[in-house]
């Protein structure tokens, strides 16, 4: 195999695929990038036996085949090469020597039949997304998926699919995320599966906002496809918890907010909280809302917002930072806050199809 390649070019190919390269691998070759050139591009590969991802790069072919390299020496050469221009050769071992300018290094490698061949894929659904929806609805639910809990299916967020309705949902037990839109390019029937969070962390990162991404869906593999990379995914098996039960049916009162004025205040007010376990207590007043916290070792603090508000005063208290995640990471400059009393359930309603549901916390 041999290959030249404009460096900037692969540089941004590696750093697509290495996500998946773990620093401590049960196998050597999951360390290492399968490297294919032909046709007058080049197909990086890499894996951790759940999510496999694969891109292509422009290249000068002058002669076609494959090896797997370390990956992550691979990124930090042609991170510090200078010149514009990359060439590999590999040889009968599978080592490749890369030159680039006046500097040359060669890499052992592996021979390229002991990389995990690709699963047999089947989608019996698909969903086409622009990519900066997709990467709005990630952004707005995936700070809510857990891996501290024992349920497996919390360590991903749902993608529920129902008459052209799509749902991604995030819990960890104390909050739950939702971003659901209506979508035109939708094939295959309803049905729901359970995206793990790294998968969804990678996507949110690599989804360009200009590209369309396609969602397959089958029944133990999932695959995001760009024109340039395409990531497929193991699913999380067992029933995801009834999200919609969650939600409450009705409020009696809502008051409507700036997102960014409301965090503000709340990241002043945890200023004087010993840790993220302290609660932050919202006092609803006419007009107004009144942030209040305290700590038995550093004080105690409060700061005024105005509102809206015109309903009977409420008083609930949250964790701070599970109360500001929303505000932070949403994209949402205005929302609504929907309530009952300070003891049920408190929605934030992005109003585009955003919704995040909290329980207060017991006042200590």
């Amino acid at each position: 195999m041999k290959f030249s390649v404009n460096r900037e070019k692969f540089l941004k190919a590696i750093q697509r695929v290495i996500s998946t390269v773990g620093s401590r691998n049960t196998l050597p070759i999951l360390g290492n990038v399968l490297v294919e050139a032909g046709d007058g591009a080049v197909q990086l590969t890499t894996t951790d036996l759940e999510i496999r991802i694969t891109t292509k790069v422009e290249a000068e072919v002058a002669a076609p085949g494959a090896t797997t390299i370390p990956a992550k020496r691979l990124l930090a050469l042609v991170s510090n090469f200078e010149d514009a221009v990359v060439s590999l050769e590999s040889d009968e071992r599978h080592h490749a020597e890369i030159q680039s300018g006046t500097s040359c290094f060669k890499l052992l490698g592996i021979a390229p039949e002991d990389f995990p061949a690709p699963g047999e894929f089947t989608p019996v659904r698909s969903i086409t997304f622009k990519g900066a929806e997709l990467r709005r609805m990630l952004g707005q639910i995936v700070y809510a998926i857990t891996l501290n809990d024992s349920r497996k299916v919390l360590h991903g967020m749902l993608v529920s699919l129902k008459d052209q309705l799509v749902a991604f949902v995030a819990t960890d037990g104390k909050r739950l995320a939702l971003s659901e839109r209506t979508m035109e390019s939708v094939s295959g029937g309803n049905g729901d599966c359970i995206i793990p969070l790294a998968a969804a962390a990678e996507i949110k990162r690599q989804a360009d906002p200009k590209d369309e991404i396609v969602l397959e869906i089958g029944d133990k593999q999932a695959r995001f496809s760009t024109p340039e990379t395409v990531l497929t995914t193991k699913l999380i098996e067992g029933n995801y918890p009834n999200f919609r039960s969650v939600i409450p049916a009705t409020f009696t009162k809502s008051v409507p907010f700036a997102a960014a004025a409301l965090l503000a205040k709340i990241e002043l007010v945890s200023q004087v909280l010993a840790d993220t376990s302290s609660c932050i207590v919202l006092n609803f007043e006419e007009g107004r809302v009144e942030l209040r916290g305290a700590s038995t070792d550093i004080g105690e603090g409060s700061a005024v917002l105005p509102l809206a508000y015109t309903a009977e005063p409420v008083s609930a208290s949250f964790n701070p930072s599970l109360l500001a995640d929303p505000l932070r990471f949403a994209d949402c400059d205005q929302m609504t806050f929907c309530m009952n009393d300070g003891f049920s359930p408190v929605m934030l309603d992005g109003g585009d199809g955003f919704k995040y549901v909290i329980m207060p916390m017991r006042n200590r």
